[in-house]
């Protein structure tokens, strides 16, 4: 019992740090700057994240420990995406301090982080559908709430309600996929339903089938791939910008973990592929996905909306790691490029998450939003400014940061797989991210201002969390391979 307590010790750092933020609000809700309440969301996302390295690097999660009856399982996957989910939540809770300093209900905003993150937590153990769905509500529900926090702001009502009203379409159509897979196998345990399929495939192919595309359905709203990505944008635009970068960083990240538990333990493609071969319909996802993405940010004017499009794009290439699912390189092939999309979601978790708190700086500093409203700002905040050329070349694939490795082992995975022209796909793609990533640069360093910009002051948390984004993102150009074999052992373990 107490080794199961310590291997939910990263989940129950975000629980702790939410019943914290409780007793505070409670006891202290005139708090005037939020600061206490920033910190202990923070040390919340810090304990997560240290909790999930100690019990990564210690082994002993290696081969998967099932919990609760197999409900939940520890394993290096669910601490890899947890230690993600903490990364995220700590930079968003310390660049919130500046943003919503003049805001109300600063208690409620932070336990809305710290819920969120829990349910994310969760999905990454969740080893059984019906912890799935729970998971999966219990980490959107808070995120509605938080997108509409500006709620004397139309775009981030309109956004908050697009959100929620797609959110509760999918989440009807997920559950009902699930009971549809429960009646065909009799089972909602992940290994049990596997071990079903079998039978469950020759008895009932039509039921089955229909179920678990009803669960891909699901699980593609909560990456934003298309087409169940047009809440995005909005979402993203309307929202504070820290909520912003929680959202396509962390929630991303979410759920891919969970279509990975669930698709390759649950639905392996050799048992199902009769029924409903998953992999081919996620290859036509990655490649509409990444082009319509990059294909929408290159025509944006709006800085945090291309930003958005760019998400959508980076969820093309992370679906590559089950895009190249198809057995054609063997089950060493295929660990790699699902090893190697994870390696990516970690990278992106802080070159994204960066990218979105320096539009947060300059919402701070409201100089507006369009690549013009950039111009000259080099001048004025120069080290925020490398901060984010490293950012947009990182996710552009450029060996400036992270992001280059994370592509190649992606893209290589690809190829390795028998799927070269995935990675063809993905490259073009990249090249043409470079067009509308290097506008921003452009703005920042070489266009003139129309008229002068007028900087009166440095917020210094939301600052820090720029600055401390842009140097994890710099030092994981090297400093991968620390994650890499984690990364490819956990993906090997699922198989």
């Amino acid at each position: 019992m107490a080794n199961e307590w310590l291997l939910l010790s990263p989940a129950a750092a975000f629980v702790l740090a939410a019943l914290a933020l409780f007793v505070i609000d409670a006891f202290a809700p005139e708090d005037a700057d939020g600061g206490l309440l920033a910190a202990v969301a923070a040390v919340g996302g810090i304990a997560a994240l240290s909790a999930s390295g100690v019990l990564l690097l210690s082994g002993v999660a290696a081969d998967g420990v099932e919990l609760f009856g197999g409900q939940l399982v520890v394993d290096g996957m669910s601490l890899l995406f947890t230690f993600i989910f903490g990364s995220v939540t700590a930079l968003v809770s310390v660049a919130s301090v500046d943003y919503i300093r003049e805001l109300p209900h600063k208690a409620e905003y932070y336990l809305l982080v710290t819920l969120a993150a829990t349910g994310m937590s969760l999905l990454a153990s969740a080893n059984s559908l019906a912890v799935v769905f729970v998971a999966l509500e219990l980490s959107s529900l808070p995120s509605y709430a938080l997108v509409a926090y500006l709620k004397r702001n139309r775009g981030s009502v309109e956004g908050a309600l697009k959100y929620f009203l797609v959110g509760a379409l999918s989440s009807g159509i997920m559950v009902y996929g699930i009971s549809l897979v429960y009646a065909a196998t009799g089972s909602l345990l992940l290994s049990d339903v596997a071990s079903a399929l079998g039978g469950a495939s020759a008895d009932y192919p039509g039921v089955l089938g229909v179920g678990l595309l009803m669960i891909v359905g699901g699980l593609a709203f909560k990456t934003a791939s298309v087409p169940f990505h047009f809440w995005a944008p909005d979402a993203y635009e309307g929202a504070p910008a820290p909520v912003a970068a929680f959202l396509s960083s962390a929630s991303k990240a979410a759920g891919f973990v969970v279509a990975f538990r669930v698709l390759v333990v649950g639905f392996p493609i050799g048992t199902i592929a009769g029924t409903l071969d998953w992999v081919l319909l996620f290859q036509v996802l990655a490649v509409v996905t990444m082009t319509l993405g990059n294909f929408a940010a290159a025509t944006q004017e709006n800085v945090k909306r291309m930003l958005a499009y760019s998400s959508i794009g980076h969820a093309g290439y992370a679906l590559i790691g089950l895009a190249a699912l198809t057995n054609a390189g063997g089950p060493g092939a295929e660990a790699t490029v699902l090893g190697a999309s994870m390696l990516h979601l970690f990278v992106y978790g802080f070159m994204n998450t960066g990218a979105f708190l320096f539009v947060a700086l300059v919402e701070h500093w409201e100089l507006g939003r369009t690549f013009e409203d950039y111009n000259g700002l080099g001048r004025e905040a120069p080290v925020a400014c490398v901060a984010m050329t490293v950012f947009v070349f990182s996710l552009a694939g450029l060996p400036v940061g992270g992001g280059f490795l994370s592509k190649y082992f992606l893209f290589a995975g690809a190829v390795g797989a028998g799927v070269p022209w995935l990675a063809l796909v993905g490259a073009v793609n990249s090249a043409l991210s470079l067009y509308y990533y290097s506008r921003v640069v452009k703005a920042m360093w070489i266009e003139p201002p129309a008229e002068p910009l007028g900087i009166e002051r440095y917020p210094t948390a939301l600052y820090a969390a720029v600055l401390t984004a842009a140097v994890v993102t710099v030092l994981l150009l090297p400093g991968l391979v620390v994650f890499d074999g984690i990364a490819f052992e956990a993906a090997a373990s699922l198989f």
